[in-house]
């Protein structure tokens, strides 16, 4: 569905994604485990096509190759970001901000209507609060809302950047819950995180990224019982 082959990204002199290979097929849930600075981040702008890969391939559906491709281009093919740090218009309504995730689709007003009904059953304190400032919420909520936006750009693949960054870990538990939702509704999810623990518990698959450069991969049976990967992403 998704799939890096040897990509490179320099920002200047340094190499921020050095030869990076990996995959998530058709509904799989993938974690890209490693620290910050590891290059989590700078594969999904260059998948997005917010950064322009320096050598590589990254392919979408099997067949459709991203690297040059606009990142409106992008989003209607049906690869979304949910940013890091959510990166929400605080100012602006629930709802608006929501809206702004379905503007590649503007022209079709019923599907939009029919995808935020969906996003507001998956976030239902969201149909509450659809009228508020979205800075007036809580981090949890904001969450909610920075997926919810992603989402209403009908991902067939969505990639979530650090989604459990600053939260409370019963409002993890809950973020995670409706991402394995999403999931198993059939979209394909890439997800960075430094949170192993609760990211291993969901995912199929799972690599860890270090110094831009993929050092592990597998099952996450496997890297949940690795070693080197408890000690430096769960502990023991």
């Amino acid at each position: 569905m998704l799939s890096f082959d040897k990509v490179q990204l320099s920002y200047g002199s340094f190499r921020a994604l050095d030869d990076v290979t990996l995959h998530a097929k058709p509904g799989e849930l993938v974690v890209l485990l490693g620290a910050n600075g590891a290059g989590k981040s700078s594969m999904f702008l260059t998948a997005s096509g917010l950064h322009r890969a320096a050598s590589g391939s990254i392919r979408f559906g099997g067949n459709t190759e991203l690297v040059g491709m606009k990142p409106s281009q992008i989003v209607a093919q049906g690869l979304v970001q949910c940013p890091e740090g959510r990166k929400l218009f605080p100012q602006m309504s629930v709802l608006k901000n929501l809206m702004l995730g379905a503007y590649v689709h503007r022209s079709d007003k019923v599907g939009n209507r029919q995808r935020l009904d969906e996003v507001l059953a998956l976030f239902p304190i969201l149909a509450v609060k659809q009228n508020d400032p979205a800075g007036s919420l809580s981090g949890g909520q904001q969450q909610m809302v920075a997926i919810g936006r992603a989402m209403m750009g009908r991902p067939k693949v969505l990639l979530l950047d650090e989604p459990s960054l600053g939260l409370a870990p019963l409002v993890v538990k809950q973020v995670f819950e409706v991402i394995q939702r999403i999931n198993r509704a059939g979209t394909t999810v890439l997800l960075a995180e430094q949170n192993a623990f609760a990211a291993l518990k969901i995912a199929h698959r799972a690599y860890v990224m270090e110094r831009g450069r993929i050092v592990l991969e597998g099952d996450c049976d496997s890297l949940m019982n690795n070693e080197a990967v408890r000690r430096a992403y769960i502990g023991s």
